[in-house]
């Protein structure tokens, strides 16, 4: 009962499913898990690859997924905004506009190059994990997808504030939580302080 792409869909069931050149932001969205599994940036990068090319193997959808997983890796680290932003501005995506620039005339794009760069703009501009999430949702398109990247990154250089991470799990079922627990238990999150 969830959305995804129809190609996903199909590769679900395939009986060797196999990578279908996808350059969806899916790969984005579901990457920054390992960043917690790393203690390098090169280690990012590659396991950043493998967990993206089973099925996003395009250039791009390569290169959303490991923007991501770098910028959260970088921010777990402690580097400056301004450090993870150069380096994403040199290696990734020109970061020559604002959130304000984009806001009215953003529309909703699956693509990774139409939806890495707007989130991670949404974390450069923030002030806090929860303004984070609301710059991602705040230029519209698509803003479930968006938030998970933005909000991954931030979680990383903020923590996540107590109170929101209460209120985010109070809308998992019993399944989502033991698999969320079994990750914090290998890896603990990061709780903002107050």
């Amino acid at each position: 009962d969830a959305g995804y792409g129809r190609t996903f869909s199909c590769w679900l069931y395939f009986d060797d499913p196999q990578p279908y050149n996808s350059y969806g932001n899916g790969s984005a969205m579901r990457v920054s898990g390992v960043v917690y599994a790393t203690n390098t940036l090169e280690q990012v990068k590659q396991l950043s690859l493998m967990v993206t090319d089973v099925t996003h193997n395009h250039p791009e959808g390569i290169k959303g997924a490991e923007a991501t997983a770098v910028t959260a890796f970088m921010a777990k680290q402690g580097a400056t905004m301004q450090a993870i932003r150069d380096y994403i501005n040199a290696n990734y995506y020109p970061m020559d506009f604002t959130l304000d620039g984009i806001r009215d005339s953003y529309m909703f794009n699956e693509t990774c190059q139409n939806t890495v760069p707007q989130a991670l703009m949404a974390f450069f501009e923030s002030t806090s994990y929860e303004d984070a999430i609301r710059n991602a949702i705040s230029i519209g398109g698509d803003s479930d997808t968006l938030a998970a990247i933005t909000g991954a990154v931030a979680e990383c250089y903020y923590g996540i504030p107590q109170k929101l991470r209460e209120q985010g799990m109070s809308y998992l079922d019993e399944r989502l939580l033991g698999v969320l627990r079994a990750f914090e238990a290998k890896y603990p999150p990061k709780v903002a302080e107050l």
